[in-house]
């Protein structure tokens, strides 16, 4: 009786520990999103975004980068945090591209929108639209990452080399 005892007080210890880990562990996780700045706008309209930013590219000559991902996304963070660092890969990508961020969260998941496109696998996902707004091209940017922790600068500086508008 004592074994049962004491054996049935290990578990409840072991599953209060397990209870205050997947707390501390979710308000960390919940600070560490609050204190990212956020980079995409559940609230917007993705469709009048795109009629826009198509528009924008049409009267400029350039192609749209469409740019899907989330505030919960650490790797759509990276990414913006690496195109700010890169002055020179930002200035290629606003000279040749309208950027338009589409929000991908569970507050707005923009189906309606992204539906017309191909599946996502993977967060932040481009795509290069032309100036008409046909798709050209769909990027799983996990191929321009570093394999570790951020993004490659020669990839990404390529990626948008071969797909800025001819000129």
């Amino acid at each position: 009786m004592k074994r049962n005892m004491f054996l049935l007080l290990i578990a409840c210890l072991a599953m209060s520990l397990c209870a205050f880990a997947q707390a501390s562990g979710a308000q960390a996780g919940a600070a560490k999103t609050a204190a990212r700045p956020a980079i995409f706008d559940p609230a917007r309209d993705a469709l009048k975004d795109l009629q826009e930013g198509v528009a924008e590219a049409a009267r400029a000559g350039r192609r749209v980068l469409v740019d899907v991902g989330g505030n919960w996304c650490g790797w759509c963070h990276e990414m913006e945090r690496f195109i700010e660092a890169h002055a020179e890969l930002k200035a290629l990508r606003d000279k040749k591209f309208v950027t338009v961020k589409v929000n991908y969260s569970p507050e707005n998941r923009n189906q309606a929108v992204l539906s017309k496109y191909p599946e996502i696998k993977g967060y932040p996902h481009l795509f290069i639209l032309e100036k008409d707004g046909s798709l050209l091209h769909s990027q799983d940017t996990a191929l321009l990452e570093d394999g570790k922790s951020s993004y490659v600068l020669e990839k990404f500086s390529a990626f948008l080399k071969q797909w800025a508008p001819p000129r």
